[in-house]
C-alpha cells in the first residue's frame, strides 16, 4: 500500500511555525489546540532554524523554569526533512532511522527556505486505518484547501476579536 504512495500523497500542506522569542507555554497551548505533533522555529528573517515537538516541551517541563523558557531555548537546532517524491515505506524508514515522529517539506523560493508541508506518524496510521481513499481527501497536495485571501480574513477577524476593542477603534 505505502509502496504506491509518494510522501506528497500523504502530506499536510502548511507548517505552524514560531518565533524564536515564542514563550514555551504558548507553543504547548498551539500543539493542544491545533493537535500537532511539532512547530517549525522561524528566525526574523523567515528561515527555519529549529523544530519544537511534544518531545522538547516534555523535557523542558522537568526545568523549574520551564514557564519562562521560549522557543529558542529548548528547540532542536535542525528541521527534519524530507522531499516529497520519496515513497511512503522510505520515508517511515527514514523517519525510525532518524528518531523523529515528524519531518517537514520545504520550499526555497527568491533565498528564502521554509516550511511548506508536514509528515507524522498520524499520518502513517491514518493511511494504514483508512478503507478508502475518501478518508484522506484532506491530505498531500491535491487536497481541496482553503484560498489564501480567505486564511487571512479569518485569521484577522479571529485577531479583532481576541483583541481589546479599543484597539481597532
Amino acid at each position: 500500500m505505502a509502496e504506491r504512495r509518494l510522501v506528497r500523497d500523504l502530506m499536510t500542506v502548511g507548517v505552524a511555525t514560531c518565533a524564536l522569542d515564542a514563550p514555551v507555554p504558548e507553543i504547548a497551548r498551539l500543539l493542544l489546540e491545533k493537535d500537532l505533533e511539532a512547530v517549525v522555529v522561524l528566525n526574523p528573517e523567515g528561515h527555519g532554524v529549529g523544530m519544537i515537538s511534544q518531545d522538547e516541551l516534555i523535557k523542558a517541563y522537568s526545568r523549574d523554569d520551564c514557564r519562562e523558557l521560549t522557543a529558542e531555548k529548548v528547540m532542536r537546532d535542525d528541521v527534519p526533512q524530507l522531499p516529497p517524491d520519496i515513497p511512503l515505506a522510505a520515508a517511515a524508514q527514514i523517519m525510525r532511522d532518524q528518531r523523529v515522529r515528524v519531518v517537514f517539506l520545504t520550499h526555497h523560493a527568491e533565498g528564502l527556505t521554509y516550511p511548506a508541508g508536514v509528515l507524522t506518524y498520524r499520518h502513517f496510521l491514518r493511511h494504514l486505518a483508512a478503507q478508502d481513499d475518501s478518508e484522506l481527501t484532506d491530505l498531500g497536495i491535491k487536497a481541496a484547501r482553503q484560498a489564501p485571501l480567505q486564511t487571512f480574513i479569518e485569521k484577522r477577524d479571529a485577531a479583532r476579536r481576541n483583541a481589546p476593542s479599543s484597539d481597532w477603534e
